[in-house]
Parts: structure tokens; sequence; C-alpha cells
């Protein structure tokens, strides 16, 4: 029923609302259209643009797609991007995000994708958060129902880890509160 990405990557776009005048790639795959001319898809790929938020994104998921509280799969690699817009919480639907390639420099910002409970795939590789020390471990703790992360899978090993690394961390965090 579905057909392939709306692809809007490479469009030197700065702005989400900047892809609204844009006539997406074709791919190999055709794309299909309803009656009003709207994408039958559930994936949008926005990647390698000049992205820095994501002002605007309920609105082109809804100029695009026929069903956009059906997205699933949303790239946003290799943008601008450096925090986690609340706007991705909304995408309930969502099960892979791409992130990689951005300036997102708090891995605190990955605690708001939480309530994305059909998220199962999330690459967060290249940006400034990769070099946090509990990088990988706070977001497997952050997100427990992933399965690959930065094209890896979780493996339950790491999930065990995770929650060791959890536990010790609020143990420490808990300390340093407990000395002031």
């Amino acid at each position: 029923m579905y057909g392939p990405p709306v692809d809007l990557s490479f469009k030197d776009i700065s702005r989400v609302t900047g892809a609204l005048s844009e006539v997406p790639q074709r791919g190999v795959r055709p794309y299909q259209t309803n009656s009003k001319g709207k994408y039958l898809s559930c994936s949008l790929r926005l990647s390698n643009n000049s992205i820095a938020d994501l002002a605007g994104l309920q609105h082109a998921l809804h100029h695009f797609l026929a069903q956009p509280s059906k997205l699933g799969w949303l790239d946003l690699s290799f943008n601008k991007i450096m925090s986690i817009d609340p706007v991705l919480c909304e995408l309930t639907e969502l099960r892979v995000l791409y992130l990689h390639g951005n300036a997102i420099w708090n891995v605190s910002e990955v605690d708001k994708l939480g309530g994305l409970q059909c998220l199962h795939t999330i690459t967060l590789h290249g940006n400034a958060i990769e070099t946090e020390k509990g990088y990988r471990n706070h977001v497997i703790c952050a997100l427990p129902q992933l399965k690959k992360m930065d094209f890896s899978a979780v493996t339950r090993e790491q999930r065990v880890l995770a929650n060791v690394w959890r536990h010790c961390y609020n143990r420490d965090e808990n300390t340093k509160l407990d000395a002031r």
C-alpha cells in the first residue's frame, strides 16, 4: 500500500518549511499519490540539507503525505540539528529515526524520545554526544525498546550493562547531591 520514501535530500533546504516548494527526487520505485496529490508513503527523507530546527515539520508532513500520522521512518541525517525538537515526540508511529551527522551536543536530549514506544532504530553517531562517557548506555537506558542503534544491533548483554551503568551513574549523581 505504501511506496518509497518521499525524498527531499540534497535540496539545500535550511528550514523544513523550505521543503514545501520542492519536488521530491525520483527513485527507482515510482511514487504513488492519492486523489489529492499526496504521497502514499510512511517515510520521509530530509537528509543532507542545512536544517537546524524542525519548526514546520508537522506542516510539511501534512503537505506531502496522505497519512502523516502514519510516519514510520524519518531521515534527518547530515543536517545542523543541535537538539531534539518536541515535535518528534508527536510522531507516535515512528519506528526508525536517523539523526546521525548533526550537531546534537547533550546526550540528555535523547531522553525526550522516551515516549516513542514504536521507535526501534535510531542513529546518533557523528554528533558531539557520541564522545560523551556512557553515550551508548545512556541511549539504551533512555530508549529500552531499541533493537538497533547506530546501525548496530542492541544486544541483551548491552542492555544488562546499560542498566548496571544507569544504577551506578544514578548512585554517583545522588552521592554528589548529598555532598552539597
